[in-house]
Protein backbone atom coordinates (compact mmCIF):
# COMPACT_ATOMS: atom_id res chain seq x y z
CA UNK A 1 0.00 0.00 0.00
CA UNK A 2 2.93 2.02 0.00
CA UNK A 3 3.02 5.02 -2.63
CA UNK A 4 5.90 4.25 -4.38
CA UNK A 5 4.01 5.80 -7.65
CA UNK A 6 4.47 9.37 -6.44
CA UNK A 7 8.11 9.33 -5.77
CA UNK A 8 8.12 9.76 -10.00
CA UNK A 9 8.25 12.69 -11.54
CA UNK A 10 5.33 13.44 -14.62
CA UNK A 11 3.03 15.08 -16.51
CA UNK A 12 0.53 17.12 -14.88
CA UNK A 13 -2.14 14.85 -15.47
CA UNK A 14 -0.41 12.35 -13.51
CA UNK A 15 0.25 15.18 -10.89
CA UNK A 16 -3.41 15.58 -10.91
CA UNK A 17 -4.28 12.27 -10.27
CA UNK A 18 -1.71 11.55 -7.60
CA UNK A 19 -4.27 14.62 -5.08
CA UNK A 20 -6.41 13.58 -3.02
CA UNK A 21 -9.45 15.24 -3.69
CA UNK A 22 -10.94 17.22 -7.13
CA UNK A 23 -11.61 20.66 -6.02
CA UNK A 24 -7.35 20.13 -4.50
CA UNK A 25 -6.38 19.61 -8.50
CA UNK A 26 -7.13 22.48 -10.30
CA UNK A 27 -4.44 24.55 -12.14
CA UNK A 28 -3.74 28.02 -12.80
CA UNK A 29 -2.03 28.66 -16.26
CA UNK A 30 -0.39 31.80 -16.42
CA UNK A 31 0.07 32.22 -20.17
CA UNK A 32 -3.28 32.15 -20.96
CA UNK A 33 -4.75 32.46 -17.37
CA UNK A 34 -7.33 29.98 -17.19
CA UNK A 35 -7.71 27.23 -14.70
CA UNK A 36 -7.04 23.54 -15.98
CA UNK A 37 -8.84 20.73 -14.67
CA UNK A 38 -8.49 16.98 -14.96
CA UNK A 39 -10.30 14.91 -12.66
CA UNK A 40 -13.81 17.17 -12.65
CA UNK A 41 -12.69 19.36 -9.59
CA UNK A 42 -14.80 22.48 -10.86
CA UNK A 43 -17.75 21.31 -11.44
CA UNK A 44 -17.38 19.47 -7.84
CA UNK A 45 -16.73 23.15 -6.34
CA UNK A 46 -19.45 24.33 -7.81
CA UNK A 47 -21.75 21.68 -6.48
CA UNK A 48 -19.69 22.57 -2.82
CA UNK A 49 -18.60 18.94 -3.11
CA UNK A 50 -15.63 16.89 -1.22
CA UNK A 51 -15.00 13.95 -3.55
CA UNK A 52 -12.20 11.69 -3.69
CA UNK A 53 -9.76 11.02 -6.86
CA UNK A 54 -9.59 7.42 -7.35
CA UNK A 55 -11.19 4.57 -5.63
CA UNK A 56 -11.95 6.08 -1.97
CA UNK A 57 -10.82 2.04 -0.23
CA UNK A 58 -8.10 1.93 -1.78
CA UNK A 59 -6.71 5.38 -1.08
CA UNK A 60 -7.80 5.52 2.39
CA UNK A 61 -5.20 2.40 2.70
CA UNK A 62 -2.90 3.94 1.34
CA UNK A 63 -3.10 6.89 3.47
CA UNK A 64 -5.45 6.82 6.47
CA UNK A 65 -5.38 10.75 7.53
CA UNK A 66 -6.87 11.45 4.17
CA UNK A 67 -10.14 10.40 6.20
CA UNK A 68 -9.61 13.15 8.62
CA UNK A 69 -8.89 15.75 6.00
CA UNK A 70 -11.97 14.69 3.95
CA UNK A 71 -13.83 15.66 7.17
CA UNK A 72 -11.47 19.15 7.69
CA UNK A 73 -11.59 20.29 4.47
CA UNK A 74 -15.91 19.44 4.51
CA UNK A 75 -15.51 21.38 7.59
CA UNK A 76 -13.45 24.34 6.41
CA UNK A 77 -14.90 24.76 2.91
CA UNK A 78 -18.34 24.02 4.00
CA UNK A 79 -18.74 21.25 1.42
CA UNK A 80 -20.41 18.02 1.64
CA UNK A 81 -18.16 14.81 1.57
CA UNK A 82 -19.31 13.12 -1.69
CA UNK A 83 -21.78 9.65 -0.62
CA UNK A 84 -18.96 7.78 -2.26
CA UNK A 85 -15.72 9.25 -0.54
CA UNK A 86 -17.83 9.10 2.95
CA UNK A 87 -18.89 5.45 2.33
CA UNK A 88 -15.88 3.72 3.18
CA UNK A 89 -14.76 5.74 6.51
CA UNK A 90 -16.59 4.28 9.13
CA UNK A 91 -15.18 0.78 8.30
CA UNK A 92 -11.87 1.89 7.87
CA UNK A 93 -11.96 4.61 10.67
CA UNK A 94 -9.43 1.57 12.61
CA UNK A 95 -6.77 1.91 10.45
CA UNK A 96 -5.93 5.49 11.98
CA UNK A 97 -4.68 3.28 14.88
CA UNK A 98 -1.79 3.05 12.39
CA UNK A 99 -1.02 6.54 11.88
CA UNK A 100 2.09 8.35 14.01
CA UNK A 101 0.67 9.66 16.69
CA UNK A 102 2.90 13.06 15.88
CA UNK A 103 0.97 13.22 12.72
CA UNK A 104 -2.35 12.68 13.93
CA UNK A 105 -1.39 15.87 16.69
CA UNK A 106 -0.99 18.06 13.86
CA UNK A 107 -3.98 16.92 12.72
CA UNK A 108 -5.75 18.03 15.74
CA UNK A 109 -4.21 21.37 15.61
CA UNK A 110 -5.70 22.04 12.26
CA UNK A 111 -9.08 20.49 12.85
CA UNK A 112 -9.47 22.40 15.59
CA UNK A 113 -7.86 25.06 15.99
CA UNK A 114 -8.81 26.69 12.21
CA UNK A 115 -11.42 28.36 13.23
CA UNK A 116 -13.75 25.29 12.41
CA UNK A 117 -13.60 23.30 15.72
CA UNK A 118 -17.44 22.91 15.89
CA UNK A 119 -17.92 21.39 11.76
CA UNK A 120 -15.04 19.48 12.31
CA UNK A 121 -16.01 17.65 15.33
CA UNK A 122 -19.52 16.83 14.41
CA UNK A 123 -17.74 15.93 11.04
CA UNK A 124 -15.87 13.21 13.33
CA UNK A 125 -19.02 12.27 14.96
CA UNK A 126 -21.03 11.69 12.07
CA UNK A 127 -18.26 10.01 9.76
CA UNK A 128 -17.48 7.42 12.85
CA UNK A 129 -13.83 9.22 13.57
CA UNK A 130 -14.25 10.30 17.17
CA UNK A 131 -13.99 6.91 18.56
CA UNK A 132 -10.76 5.63 16.11
CA UNK A 133 -9.15 9.46 17.58
CA UNK A 134 -10.10 9.78 21.16
CA UNK A 135 -10.93 5.88 22.63
CA UNK A 136 -11.67 6.55 26.30
CA UNK A 137 -13.17 9.87 25.72
CA UNK A 138 -15.44 8.67 22.81
CA UNK A 139 -16.81 5.85 24.95
CA UNK A 140 -17.10 7.90 27.98
CA UNK A 141 -18.95 10.72 26.32
CA UNK A 142 -21.41 8.46 25.12
CA UNK A 143 -22.11 6.84 28.64
CA UNK A 144 -22.59 10.76 30.23
CA UNK A 145 -25.61 11.77 28.21
CA UNK A 146 -26.26 15.03 26.48
CA UNK A 147 -25.14 17.69 29.14
CA UNK A 148 -21.48 16.34 28.41
CA UNK A 149 -21.63 16.41 24.57
CA UNK A 150 -23.11 19.84 24.55
CA UNK A 151 -19.96 20.96 26.91
CA UNK A 152 -18.09 20.08 24.48
CA UNK A 153 -19.94 21.74 21.80
CA UNK A 154 -20.08 24.70 23.51
CA UNK A 155 -16.13 24.15 23.98
CA UNK A 156 -15.79 24.10 20.27
CA UNK A 157 -17.70 27.44 19.78
CA UNK A 158 -15.85 29.40 22.22
CA UNK A 159 -12.48 27.88 20.50
CA UNK A 160 -13.93 29.45 17.03
CA UNK A 161 -14.90 32.86 18.40
CA UNK A 162 -11.45 33.43 20.04
CA UNK A 163 -9.86 32.42 16.42
CA UNK A 164 -12.35 34.64 14.45
CA UNK A 165 -11.07 37.26 16.89
CA UNK A 166 -7.34 36.84 16.36
CA UNK A 167 -7.10 35.87 20.24
CA UNK A 168 -5.02 32.91 21.64
CA UNK A 169 -5.87 29.68 21.50
CA UNK A 170 -4.12 26.57 23.50
CA UNK A 171 -4.64 23.07 22.53
CA UNK A 172 -4.20 22.48 26.54
CA UNK A 173 -7.34 24.10 27.02
CA UNK A 174 -9.42 22.29 23.97
CA UNK A 175 -7.44 18.87 25.01
CA UNK A 176 -8.87 19.24 28.25
CA UNK A 177 -12.49 19.48 27.44
CA UNK A 178 -12.15 16.77 24.77
CA UNK A 179 -10.51 14.23 27.68
CA UNK A 180 -12.98 15.58 30.44
CA UNK A 181 -15.41 12.60 30.13
CA UNK A 182 -12.70 10.11 30.18
CA UNK A 183 -11.36 11.98 32.93
CA UNK A 184 -13.98 11.76 34.99
CA UNK A 185 -14.62 7.90 34.65
CA UNK A 186 -11.74 7.44 35.66
CA UNK A 187 -11.68 9.58 38.39
CA UNK A 188 -15.09 8.24 39.79
CA UNK A 189 -14.09 4.48 39.49
CA UNK A 190 -10.77 5.10 41.03
CA UNK A 191 -12.83 7.00 43.86
CA UNK A 192 -15.58 3.71 44.08
CA UNK A 193 -12.50 1.68 44.82
CA UNK A 194 -11.96 3.42 48.10
CA UNK A 195 -8.80 5.63 47.15
CA UNK A 196 -8.04 8.99 48.20
CA UNK A 197 -9.48 11.86 46.44
CA UNK A 198 -6.30 13.66 46.05
CA UNK A 199 -4.53 10.82 45.01
CA UNK A 200 -7.57 9.56 42.18
CA UNK A 201 -7.49 13.25 40.73
CA UNK A 202 -3.68 13.00 39.90
CA UNK A 203 -3.96 8.99 38.61
CA UNK A 204 -6.91 9.43 36.66
CA UNK A 205 -5.25 12.57 35.11
CA UNK A 206 -2.27 10.74 34.66
CA UNK A 207 -3.98 7.41 32.80
CA UNK A 208 -6.24 9.14 30.78
CA UNK A 209 -3.39 10.98 29.35
CA UNK A 210 -1.00 8.56 28.88
CA UNK A 211 -3.67 6.23 27.39
CA UNK A 212 -4.08 9.06 25.15
CA UNK A 213 -0.73 9.94 24.14
CA UNK A 214 -0.57 6.40 22.46
CA UNK A 215 -3.04 7.67 19.75
CA UNK A 216 -2.32 11.03 19.42
CA UNK A 217 1.29 12.90 20.66
CA UNK A 218 -0.20 15.56 22.95
CA UNK A 219 3.81 17.15 24.13
CA UNK A 220 3.58 18.01 27.53
CA UNK A 221 4.00 21.13 27.03
CA UNK A 222 0.00 21.24 26.68
CA UNK A 223 -0.37 17.81 28.65
CA UNK A 224 0.44 19.44 32.06
CA UNK A 225 -1.97 22.65 32.22
CA UNK A 226 -4.26 20.11 30.95
CA UNK A 227 -3.70 18.44 33.81
CA UNK A 228 -3.74 21.03 36.23
CA UNK A 229 -6.51 22.68 34.73
CA UNK A 230 -8.52 19.12 36.01
CA UNK A 231 -6.70 19.67 39.13
CA UNK A 232 -7.80 22.84 39.90
CA UNK A 233 -11.69 22.10 39.81
CA UNK A 234 -11.90 20.46 42.87
CA UNK A 235 -10.56 23.92 44.81
CA UNK A 236 -13.51 26.03 43.18
CA UNK A 237 -15.91 24.36 45.39
CA UNK A 238 -13.80 25.65 48.76
CA UNK A 239 -14.48 29.38 50.49
CA UNK A 240 -11.60 29.47 52.98
CA UNK A 241 -9.83 33.21 53.05
CA UNK A 242 -6.34 31.41 52.17
CA UNK A 243 -7.63 29.28 49.83
CA UNK A 244 -9.41 31.59 47.75
CA UNK A 245 -6.61 33.99 47.54
CA UNK A 246 -3.94 31.22 46.91
CA UNK A 247 -6.19 29.70 44.14
CA UNK A 248 -6.91 33.31 42.65
CA UNK A 249 -3.21 33.79 41.91
CA UNK A 250 -2.31 30.87 40.58
CA UNK A 251 -1.21 31.02 37.14
CA UNK A 252 -3.28 28.12 35.76
CA UNK A 253 -6.81 29.61 37.16
CA UNK A 254 -8.20 31.62 34.70
CA UNK A 255 -7.93 28.94 32.82
CA UNK A 256 -9.16 26.86 35.67
CA UNK A 257 -12.43 29.20 35.74
CA UNK A 258 -13.09 29.48 32.51
CA UNK A 259 -13.03 25.57 32.33
CA UNK A 260 -15.33 25.74 35.54
CA UNK A 261 -17.89 28.08 33.71
CA UNK A 262 -18.07 25.64 30.54
CA UNK A 263 -18.83 22.71 33.55
CA UNK A 264 -21.79 24.61 34.13
CA UNK A 265 -23.79 23.23 30.71
CA UNK A 266 -23.31 19.65 31.79
CA UNK A 267 -23.54 20.22 35.76
CA UNK A 268 -26.13 23.28 36.62
CA UNK A 269 -25.11 22.92 40.02
CA UNK A 270 -22.28 24.50 39.58
CA UNK A 271 -23.95 28.17 39.17
CA UNK A 272 -23.07 29.39 42.50
CA UNK A 273 -19.72 28.81 42.61
CA UNK A 274 -19.45 29.96 39.20
CA UNK A 275 -21.14 33.30 39.99
CA UNK A 276 -18.86 33.51 43.24
CA UNK A 277 -15.62 33.33 41.54
CA UNK A 278 -16.88 35.86 39.16
CA UNK A 279 -17.17 38.42 41.46
CA UNK A 280 -14.06 37.65 43.59
CA UNK A 281 -12.19 38.14 40.32
CA UNK A 282 -13.80 41.72 39.98
CA UNK A 283 -13.46 42.72 43.48
CA UNK A 284 -10.47 44.54 44.85
CA UNK A 285 -9.04 42.66 47.15
CA UNK A 286 -9.63 44.49 50.64
CA UNK A 287 -12.92 44.40 48.97
CA UNK A 288 -12.47 40.54 49.03
CA UNK A 289 -11.35 40.18 52.33
CA UNK A 290 -14.36 41.98 53.89
CA UNK A 291 -16.72 39.86 51.96
CA UNK A 292 -14.95 36.15 52.70
CA UNK A 293 -15.71 37.59 56.88
CA UNK A 294 -12.99 37.60 59.60
CA UNK A 295 -10.67 35.24 59.68
CA UNK A 296 -10.94 32.12 60.97
CA UNK A 297 -8.62 31.94 64.10
CA UNK A 298 -6.95 28.28 65.03
CA UNK A 299 -8.11 26.46 68.14
CA UNK A 300 -7.01 27.65 71.60
CA UNK A 301 -5.41 24.81 73.45
CA UNK A 302 -7.83 24.02 76.56
CA UNK A 303 -6.78 25.30 80.42
CA UNK A 304 -5.77 22.06 82.46
CA UNK A 305 -8.23 20.97 84.90
CA UNK A 306 -7.33 21.82 88.69
CA UNK A 307 -7.31 18.30 89.26
CA UNK A 308 -4.45 17.91 86.06
CA UNK A 309 -2.41 21.10 87.75
CA UNK A 310 -2.51 19.79 90.93
CA UNK A 311 -0.91 15.92 89.53
CA UNK A 312 1.45 17.80 87.69
CA UNK A 313 3.01 20.31 90.99
CA UNK A 314 3.03 17.10 93.34
CA UNK A 315 5.12 15.13 90.48
CA UNK A 316 7.51 18.15 89.78
CA UNK A 317 7.72 18.75 93.95
CA UNK A 318 11.53 16.65 95.47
Amino acid sequence: GRLVRDNVYGSIEDDAVRRDFTANALYYAIEDFSVRDYVGGFEDVMARRLRLIGDPTTRYQEDPVRMLRAVRLAAKLGFEVDADTAAPIPGLAHLLADAAPARLFDECLKLFLSGNAEASFLGLERHGLLPAMFPEASAALAAAGGGAREMLLQAMRNTDQRVAEDRPVTPAFLFAALLWPAYEREREGLMEKGGDPLVAQQRAADRVALHQAQRIALPRRFSTPMEEIWMLQPRFALRQRKRVFRLLSHPRFRAAFDFLELRQIAEPGLAEDVAFWREAQSLHPEQLSERLGPPRRGPRKAAPAPDEVAAEEAAAAP
